[in-house]
C-alpha cells in the first residue's frame, strides 16, 4: 500500500468520524469556555464526592463539603441533579476526546475500535457501588448516558462499516455488533451487573470486546459461510 493510499484512507476515516452527530452538551462551549479556574476546580471536586454517591447530599451540603458558598454552587447549576449531569456529561466529553485522539490515522479500523473502545471505558473505570446505585434513580442522568453510549455505537458502527468494506471480517451485521461492543462498559456498571462481576466494568468489558473482536477475525470453515 502507497504512502498516498494511506492517506487518503487516512482522510476518509476522518471524514466519516466526523460526519456522526456528537451528544449536545450539557455546558454550552460558550458556557464552558467561560468558567473560571475555581469553577472548573469545583466540578472536578465534585466529581470525587460524588463517587461516594450523592442522594443524600444537599446544595448546603456540597457546599460544605467544598469548602464555597452557596452561591458560587448555584452559579454552576440551578440543583443537585443538575451539578450531578453537569459532571457527569464534562467527564464523559473529556473522555470522548480522547478516545478520538486514541486513533491513528494509519489504524485498521479492529485496531482503531480496540484502541477507541479502551480509551472510551476509562469513563466507567472508577464507577463506585453507591454512585451507579444512585445514578440510576436519576432519570436525566440516564437519558444523558443514552445520548452518549448512541454516539460511542455509531462510532464503532461507522469503524465496523470500515472494516466489512475493507475485507477485513465478513458482512456482519454492524448495527448489532456495535451496540454490544459499545454498551458493555455501560451494562456493566449497571448497579444489579457491578455487584455480580468478578473485575470492574472496565476491566470487563475490555476483556469481552478482545473475545469479540478475535471472534470477529477468527478464521472459518467453508461450512460456516
Amino acid at each position: 500500500m502507497t504512502n498516498e493510499t494511506l492517506v487518503q484512507e487516512a482522510a476518509e476515516l476522518s471524514r466519516r468520524l466526523r460526519a456522526v452527530p456528537a451528544p449536545r452538551p450539557v455546558l454550552s462551549r460558550d458556557r464552558a469556555r467561560s468558567l473560571t479556574d475555581r469553577q472548573r476546580d469545583l466540578l472536578d471536586q465534585l466529581g470525587r464526592l460524588f463517587d461516594d454517591g450523592f442522594a443524600h447530599l444537599t446544595m448546603a451540603g456540597i457546599a460544605s463539603n467544598l469548602n464555597c458558598s452557596l452561591r458560587t454552587l448555584y452559579g454552576l447549576a440551578p440543583s443537585r441533579d443538575e451539578l450531578v449531569l453537569t459532571v457527569i456529561d464534562r467527564n464523559l466529553w473529556r473522555i470522548g476526546r480522547s478516545a478520538m485522539g486514541a486513533l491513528g490515522g494509519d489504524m485498521a479500523p479492529l485496531d482503531a475500535i480496540r484502541s477507541y473502545l479502551e480509551a472510551a471505558t476509562v469513563a466507567v473505570a472508577g464507577t463506585t457501588a453507591a454512585f451507579a446505585r444512585d445514578l440510576a434513580a436519576v432519570p436525566a442522568a440516564q437519558r444523558l448516558r443514552d445520548d452518549h453510549s448512541d454516539y460511542l455505537v455509531a462510532i464503532t458502527r461507522c469503524l465496523l462499516d470500515i472494516a466489512v468494506e475493507r475485507g477485513d471480517i465478513d458482512d456482519v451485521d454492524t448495527a448489532a455488533v456495535a451496540r454490544v461492543m459499545a454498551g458493555l462498559g455501560r451494562d456493566f456498571s449497571e448497579p444489579d451487573v457491578f455487584a455480580t462481576l468478578r473485575t470492574s466494568p472496565k476491566e470487563a468489558a475490555d476483556a469481552m470486546t478482545e473475545i469479540i473482536l478475535h471472534g470477529l477475525t477468527a478464521p472459518r470453515s467453508p461450512e460456516d459461510r
